[in-house]
């Protein structure tokens, strides 16, 4: 690297922060200590003045998260880590947190100066926030000798960070009920009848039902559990499995927040690091998420402010597939053309399109004949969202109250009813081999969001 030494800040205890700098400086060439941080507030200040472009941060420094390393991959600081020699729960918390390098703290000054360089250039060819992935920073490349990371053969703490192939599907719809869980619910249950392992996730921070739509006794949000864990460092594939209970053979819940007022609890980063882990769980995670896309203008500069809707746009940005949901009546209908272009407007668009309560009465027609609504419904799609291959699923009343009333899926509760069987077209257009064919060769990751705490 050649150029001005690039700038560093440090945040380790007093036992080893004294070795660290007097390394450090033998490499003054290429690297300069600007500030020994006191806590991680101190960090936070620094990086975010743009003052260091790398932070080389001890594992036990107080409040370190997430959140923190989400915030410090935004400022554009790429993060070295340091753990005690032998230290492998400090090791486990980090790379948990997704720091995929962790030096120990008697690491050779070489070794050391090497890991930093190496982030850096993780970062200049990645872009700053790309190395924000799940819950933290991303890859942090992996020096040779001393300053690779501890334990990388064999089990061990290096095992707990990686995620499975399952796909994840995200089931959004524009506001006013049009049958989000509904569809997220009983594509689940209809992708379990496939023979297919299932996550189903309740990510709605306005109104969370899964839970009851199941007839789960659901005194504890396990969402909110999950990502707090995910926050803290301590959420693997066994403890995700904890909070996912097996509801029907093959279709594990994680059920949603049981009050809107506690959607701060539901971050960004948190919430990736929960589906990415998710993916283990299953060969298929099924999201349901709010409606709202939209960014407070006034905490778009603030990325360290909690958004709303921030839950909904990084599940969207993390699935491989996107399901849109509309009502088949005038306002449903006007609703998901304006909802499908503002799904573009943040990068998405949906793989299936599908269209709830379709009925003759609300489209001015006296018939479910194909040439009926269905044609119309079509036809109103394709002139105005250019949407024309769609999922239709009638207005099964009848089908659908059972399932309610019993806490069932349609599966269960009325495996013969119209509305099943097109859910089950919906599963297996979704699970065919066109669709895997198909699907995004590459995770998105948190790191080209805009949404980010």
């Amino acid at each position: 690297m050649s150029g001005a030494p690039l700038p560093v800040l440090t945040a380790v205890g007093d036992q080893w922060e004294a070795p660290l700098v007097r390394g450090l400086e033998q490499h003054r060439d290429r690297l300069q200590v600007v500030r020994r941080c006191a806590d991680l507030a101190d960090v936070l200040a620094t990086a975010g003045s743009g003052r260091a472009r790398v932070a080389v941060l001890s594992a036990d420094l107080r409040g370190l998260d997430g959140d923190a390393l989400a915030r410090l991959a935004d400022c554009g600081c790429a993060v070295v880590a340091l753990a005690a020699p032998g230290d492998e729960w400090s090791e486990r918390r980090l790379r948990q947190l997704g720091l995929r390098t962790v030096l120990s703290a008697d690491a050779a000054s070489a070794d050391v100066a090497a890991a930093v360089l190496t982030a850096v250039q993780e970062v200049a060819r990645q872009g700053p926030a790309e190395l924000g992935g799940a819950g933290g920073l991303g890859h942090a490349g992996q020096p040779s000798g001393a300053a690779a990371s501890l334990d990388h053969d064999g089990p061990g703490p290096a095992s707990t960070t990686e995620t499975g192939t399952g796909r994840v599907v995200v089931v959004w719809g524009p506001a006013g009920a049009p049958g989000r869980t509904t569809t997220a619910v009983n594509l689940a249950a209809e992708l379990v009848a496939l023979g297919r392992r299932c996550v189903l996730v309740d990510a709605d921070t306005y109104a969370a039902s899964i839970g009851q739509v199941l007839g789960l006794l659901d005194e504890a949000p396990a969402l909110a559990a999950a990502a707090r864990a995910a926050d803290h460092g301590s959420l693997d594939v066994p403890a995700l499995s904890r909070l996912a209970p097996e509801v029907t053979p093959g279709l594990r819940v994680i059920t949603g927040l049981a009050s809107a007022h506690r959607w701060t609890e539901l971050r960004p980063g948190s919430l990736s690091r929960v589906l990415a882990l998710a993916r283990s769980l299953g060969q298929w995670c099924v999201v349901d998420v709010a409606s709202g896309l939209e960014q407070d203008e006034e905490l778009v500069y603030d990325t360290a402010a909690p958004r709303r809707n921030g839950a909904t746009r990084t599940a969207l940005e993390d699935a491989d597939l996107v399901v849109a949901v509309g009502t088949a009546d005038p306002v449903g209908l006007a609703r998901l053309v304006g909802g499908l272009h503002d799904l573009a407007e943040v990068g998405r668009r949906p793989d299936v399109v599908v269209v709830t309560r379709l009925r003759a009465s609300a489209v001015g027609t006296r018939s479910l004949s194909p040439g009926g609504p269905a044609r119309r419904v079509g036809e109103a799609l394709q002139r105005y969202a250019g949407v024309d291959d769609l999922v239709l699923v009638p207005d099964d009343v009848p089908a659908l109250d059972a399932a309610l009333l019993l806490g069932r899926t349609l599966v269960e509760a009325a495996p013969a009813s119209a509305a099943r069987l097109a859910y089950q077209r919906l599963a297996q257009r979704l699970d065919g081999p066109a669709a895997q064919a198909s699907r995004h060769s590459r995770r998105r990751r948190r790191g080209r969001r805009t949404v980010v705490a």
